[in-house]
């Protein structure tokens, strides 16, 4: 459902890009925000809503 592309090529600037089913797409340039990207797309896995189940829920 979600990718996590990253690129760090020796000697180069890494990159990162975060996409998901849910429409989620989003990238970074350099190391302090590859890092960031990298955290920000694991803490997406529980918020996703295509992996949140509805049993529970009210309705609205």
């Amino acid at each position: 459902m979600a990718w996590l592309h990253i690129r760090a090529p020796r000697g180069a600037t890494p990159t990162a890009t975060s996409k998901c089913l849910c429409g989620r797409d989003r990238s970074a340039i350099g190391h302090r925000k590859v890092r960031a990207l990298i955290a920000d797309h694991e803490a997406h896995r529980d918020l996703c809503p295509l992996r949140t189940t509805q049993e529970g829920r009210n309705a609205a």
